[in-house]
């Protein structure tokens, strides 16, 4: 599926690929070893993908949406070298984290290269609303990130403030990939609003899906290993569902685990999971955000651009990975 939707925007997606290694040069050897690191680990690109569809759904001008493509991977980036210090990761898409491979201060400082770089670009593309819309974004998922520390080893933290973390952290990004994609093909402020909401509804249900394979997923398919969130003491979705549903053995595992922040019980864990039907919650949860995405874009005009995001919010909650 999700070969089907990058082949819409393929040649654009090269042509990003080349702004991101071109703009990454920088004189400071270390900046580039780093950044290089990182960009070249895989994943998905689903946030520069965003930009190119709704971009050329409306169609924006290439230079402009591919710039702005790069803009978000770069902002992305950074925001993982920043979450793997903070977490004290060691493994990522089944790679050494940068942090464990450069240390915490050149992977915190490369990180504010490439905020600074995206914004850079940013002005050059000379788009005043794109300025603001990615300001907002980045002061937001900044936010997000303290949210969550707070959230850390507290196992009394309900739905309601962990999504709140979720749309601030994640789904932000994902929003303002969306947006400006829009923005700089020049679409109406409806338009910009479906645009918006189709993607803060996707990285919703992007995250939940996450909540779900850190206690389902197959490790050599997800880049991480089982209850790594549990072992930074972050109480998801499932363990927060637990939380509320369970009874009182169960409740106390998973309070321990969240509160101590490691995998010493990590079966009796996954059996409260089980049992409480934790996971089911979960991946209802991601499909009615995704559902919601969906129906943000349905009255625009039919493309291969539009069904492309259509389809992506289906993978989001299909996927194994």
């Amino acid at each position: 599926m999700l070969e089907d939707i990058r082949r819409v925007v393929d040649a654009d997606m090269a042509a990003v690929d080349g702004v991101i290694r071109r703009r990454l040069a920088s004189d400071v050897v270390l900046i580039n070893q780093i950044s290089n690191y990182i960009i070249g680990s895989g994943g998905k690109r689903l946030r520069p993908a965003l930009v190119l569809l709704a971009g050329g759904h409306f169609g924006a001008k290439p230079e402009h949406v591919r710039e702005l493509a790069a803009v978000i991977e770069f902002i992305h980036t950074a925001t993982l070298l920043h979450d793997d210090v903070v977490d004290e990761s060691s493994l990522r898409r089944g790679r050494d984290t940068a942090n464990a491979v450069f240390g915490n201060a050149a992977s915190v400082l490369v990180g504010d290269f490439l905020y600074s770089r995206a914004f850079q670009m940013m002005v050059e593309v000379g788009s005043m609303r794109v300025m603001e819309v990615m300001a907002e974004a980045t002061n937001i998922i900044s936010e997000g990130e303290v949210l969550q520390l707070m959230n850390v080893g507290d196992a009394e933290t309900d739905e309601e403030s962990y999504l709140r973390v979720v749309r601030y952290k994640t789904a932000k990004l994902f929003e303002a990939a969306t947006r400006v994609g829009a923005i700089i093909g020049g679409a109406t402020e409806a338009e910009e609003r479906a645009l918006a909401d189709c993607g803060m509804h996707l990285g919703t249900a992007f995250q939940l899906i996450d909540d779900v394979l850190d206690y389902s997923g197959d490790a050599a398919e997800t880049g991480k290993n089982v209850g790594d969130d549990l072992a930074e003491g972050k109480p998801t979705l499932p363990l927060i569902y637990v939380m509320r549903n369970g009874d009182e053995t169960e409740r106390a595992v998973v309070r321990e685990a969240i509160t101590n922040g490691d995998r010493a019980h990590m079966q009796a864990v996954i059996a409260a999971i089980q049992a409480t039907g934790a996971l089911e919650y979960a991946r209802e949860a991601a499909h009615r955000e995704a559902e919601t995405a969906r129906a943000a874009i349905e009255g625009l005009r039919a493309s291969p651009h539009k069904s492309a995001l259509l389809e992506l919010a289906l993978f989001a909650v299909e996927r194994r990975f």
